[in-house]
């Protein structure tokens, strides 16, 4: 079987058929999502030992989504250019060095290198948004959409793994051994990456298929209101997901409940994940994505004011775990696609990576104000109310989304 490449030629690629490349993208972004989205069990043990309040750990992990997102844009660019593999290599062994330098940080500021620094470079150079641009590259026009959302579903079921794994982890062999083993998995990604190589500076589809250099892509990107409405509606997403993930556990451990119910609980979200991002990707290729993503965001805002508003239990935590899965990471088929849509795939990578700087700006400043707010009043109240408005605005910003390709001028200069 051959890929059809963006420009509608077909190439043989021996052993790297569409599935082989889905198959092994889904690997690279469910061993790469994972820890990431477990780190959140390891907030209270390393605050108890080393005798921190939360918002040191808070910090760490505000910097970690702070720099994901600054170096997404760079990450994406090179994999554009150069081709994903060299990418996925060198932030796996990042993101590993940064899980074994977490188990033995024992400062304040070793910690933020480790955690913050190191993971959050590493998880540039090989989360999910390197695999979405190597898809645009490589599968079928007629597979992208589906081919997002299974990719996005993939980084789901890491955290549907990963979350049950760490509490196991940490229970039989404690907090230090947990991270140690979860850098060496890490390592899988290496070998997996082969099967994304790209061919070096492709044009893209439909209105990319003009040679055109980085430089005007992004001079072009930001001129376009569209594609400024994407990315500041992006902003909630990672506001939201990243406040969740930290902050849930601590925030169920204050309300009464077990720290096993936190697992289950983003394990819960991971797995229902799953089924919305498959889902969201399917729908994208049958109705106007801008819809997608607004009634993504209003729901969002449903179901977090219904849960702050509920008492404290197993069972309603669970469904709103399930609810909120489903409404997850579901935002990032539509986002991706109408990226591709405007812009072609020939800088997918970069421009999608820089609407994941908003949404990891929106997540460091969730993450740290949660830490902020909590140590300050006592409760995480305020930050989920905030969560709320944002999702309210953010489902009004994508509705004036335009989703055609953009009507360039004149050709840029190849690079």
């Amino acid at each position: 079987m051959t890929v059809q490449s963006s420009t509608g030629d077909r190439g043989s690629v021996g052993w790297r058929t569409p599935l082989v490349i889905i198959l092994c993208g889904c690997l690279i972004a469910m061993i790469g999502f994972g820890p990431r989205s477990a780190l959140g069990f390891f907030l209270t043990p390393l605050s108890q030992i080393n005798h921190w309040g939360r918002d040191v750990f808070a910090f760490a992990l505000a910097v970690q989504n702070l720099l994901w997102g600054v170096g997404q844009p760079f990450a994406g660019a090179i994999a554009d250019r150069y081709g994903a593999p060299r990418v996925l290599a060198v932030g796996s062994i990042l993101y590993a060095a940064g899980l074994y330098l977490m188990a033995y940080a024992t400062t304040p500021t070793s910690l933020t290198i480790s955690a913050g620094v190191l993971i959050g470079f590493g998880l540039s150079g090989c989360s999910f948004t390197i695999v979405v641009g190597a898809f645009g590259k490589l599968v079928p026009e007629s597979w992208r959409s589906t081919a997002f959302g299974l990719g996005t579903a993939a980084g789901s079921f890491g955290q549907f793994l990963f979350s049950p794994l760490a509490v196991a982890l940490m229970g039989a062999f404690g907090w230090h051994i947990c991270l140690i083993i979860f850098a060496g998995l890490m390592m899988l990604i290496i070998p997996l990456s082969l099967a994304l190589a790209t061919p070096r500076a492709a044009p893209g589809t439909s209105a990319a298929a003009l040679p055109q250099s980085f430089r005007h892509a992004l001079v072009e990107a930001f001129s376009h209101r569209s594609y400024v409405l994407l990315v500041l509606g992006f902003f909630t997403c990672g506001f939201q997901l990243a406040f969740t993930t930290v902050h849930l556990p601590a925030y169920l451990l204050d309300r009464g409940l077990s720290a096993e119910v936190g697992g289950w609980t983003l394990a819960t979200i991971g797995l229902f994940n799953i089924v919305g991002s498959i889902l969201s990707g399917y729908l994208g290729n049958r109705m106007p994505k801008r819809y997608i993503l607004s009634i993504i965001y209003f729901c969002r805002a449903i179901s977090i004011a219904a849960f702050v508003m509920l008492p404290a239990s197993t069972v309603t935590t669970l469904i709103y775990g399930a609810v909120t899965g489903l409404l997850w990471l579901s935002t990032v088929p539509p986002t991706s696609s109408l990226v591709a849509v405007m812009f072609g795939t020939r800088w997918l990578a970069m421009l999608f990576g820089i609407a994941f700087f908003s949404h990891q700006v929106g997540g460091f400043i969730g993450v740290l104000l949660g830490g902020i707010v909590f140590d300050r009043f006592g409760t995480y109240d305020p930050v989920w109310w905030l969560a709320v408005g944002f999702g309210v605005l953010s489902a009004i910003i994508n509705l004036p989304i335009v989703e055609k390709p953009i009507a360039r001028l004149a050709p840029a200069p190849a690079v």
